[in-house]
């Protein structure tokens, strides 16, 4: 969450980034400034209470020696009013600091200077696309009739056995998945990124950490009895590896990656644009987090990028990068790129990473500090996926068929085992 020093000292800075996001940035501030300025002002008047009582209760000893017991009992008096007052200032302390943290909760993190105003995703900035489109041959057809003709994968098996939007990966459809995850956990531990298997399932503090909740309650699966829920992304227990940590500065940065997969509920998702693999509730990814120096971040976040555009160009996929607009970013995020590639059977770009710097609002949360000349500082993390399989298997599906088969990209041979995707007999 946003830091209250920021808020109160910067707060027209605070309001202008906000207000990126098409928000009530004045309401959502003025109300958080509000209060914590009743939280303080409870603050100082049970500190002078408890000074006062602390007082009158060092003479009361005094009073009993010199045989003053009227005095004593006078002071006796005071002190049992004082702790009255005291009982009932802290209740109305714990009232003020949770009205405060739950207002806190409801401010999402402000954009950076470079993130442009905007209501939705038509507003979002094209940075950049490289990669020719496919020209695909007469008959050409989109991964969900490639799959059923090839043998690859089966939502009809996965509604037999979860619901929809789970996919049954099979034969080369199996050996392509196992393959890509591979692939993206070796490119990137060659760039640096230590790997991590974490769980698949987290509680509810690592989940409000890293900003799922309160904001994303119903995009995850909830385990009730045990009050877990299934990430969404590996982002979240890797990030929280770190939760209530000071990281020693000759640490930084900290880079890890890890493959999990990633959970959604996807809630009212229907329609042509979701068939497929297009969007499904249970899909694999590889993602990589950095933890880094405020000043380093935002080169970290442009490194992350390169990363992500070397695997799309070793795919051999169109791709393009999006700078998303304040009212299309995540609700923790401070910038977000976005990757798409080009699906040539469906004639439409599918988002297959978001790359996202979050200043210190994910550390705010996560207690996550280092020191730097004796002064103790909150770091910047930043995440990406690197990359989401399901939409990358589609692409790869409908831009590589051939009348004879589906051509496998030259990076990925030698971990398929094969060069082409037939008909098995």
């Amino acid at each position: 969450m946003l830091e209250l020093t920021y808020l109160r000292d910067r707060r027209d800075e605070a309001i202008a980034r906000l207000k990126k996001r098409n928000i009530d940035a004045e309401g959502l501030i003025g109300k958080a400034v509000e209060l914590d300025g009743t939280r303080r002002a409870t603050q100082n008047t049970l500190d002078a209470k408890k000074s006062e009582s602390n007082a009158i209760s060092e003479t009361i000893g005094a009073l009993m020696k010199s045989g003053d017991k009227t005095g004593a009992e006078v002071a006796r008096a005071k002190t049992t009013g004082l702790k009255a007052d005291i009982a009932r200032l802290q209740d109305e302390l714990n009232a003020a600091e949770a009205a405060l943290h739950d207002q806190l909760c409801q401010i999402p993190n402000a954009p950076n200077d470079k993130v442009p105003a905007g209501k939705s995703a038509e507003e979002n900035i094209t940075v950049m696309q490289e990669g020719a489109i496919p020209q695909l041959h007469a008959g050409a057809r989109p991964h969900w009739e490639l799959a059923e003709e090839y043998g690859l994968f089966s939502l009809d098996l996965g509604v037999k056995l979860t619901g929809a939007g789970f996919p049954v990966y099979t034969g080369q459809g199996a050996r392509l998945q196992r393959a890509l995850i591979a692939f993206f956990l070796d490119r990137a531990t060659a760039a640096g990124y230590t790997e991590v298997i974490p769980p698949h399932m987290v509680n509810a503090d690592s989940a409000f950490a890293t900003g799922q909740l309160p904001d994303k309650e119903g995009q995850m699966y909830h385990a009730t009895v045990d009050n877990l829920y299934l990430i969404p992304t590996a982002e979240v227990p890797i990030t929280n590896l770190y939760r209530d940590v000071t990281v020693e500065e000759g640490r930084l940065p900290i880079r890890n990656v890890g493959y999990t997969p990633c959970f959604r509920r996807e809630a009212g998702s229907y329609g042509a644009h979701v068939r497929g693999l297009n969007r499904v509730h249970q899909f694999d990814k590889v993602e990589i987090v950095r933890i880094e120096k405020p000043e380093n971040s935002y080169a970290a976040l442009e490194g992350m990028v390169e990363h992500v555009k070397g695997l799309l160009r070793d795919l051999e996929l169109p791709y393009r990068q999006l700078l998303l607009c304040g009212g299309d970013m995540g609700f923790a995020s401070a910038m977000t790129y976005d990757m798409e590639v080009y699906s040539a059977a469906q004639q439409r770009w599918l988002e297959v990473s978001s790359i996202s710097c979050f200043e210190t609002y994910q550390s705010n949360r996560l207690k996550l500090k280092f020191k730097e000349d004796k002064k103790t500082r909150l770091l910047h993390t930043l995440n990406g996926s690197a990359l989401a399989l399901a939409r990358i298997v589609a692409a790869l599906l409908e831009n590589n068929q051939t009348p004879d088969g589906i051509r496998i990209p030259d990076a990925l041979r030698s971990y398929t085992g094969f060069d082409m995707i037939r008909k098995q007999p």
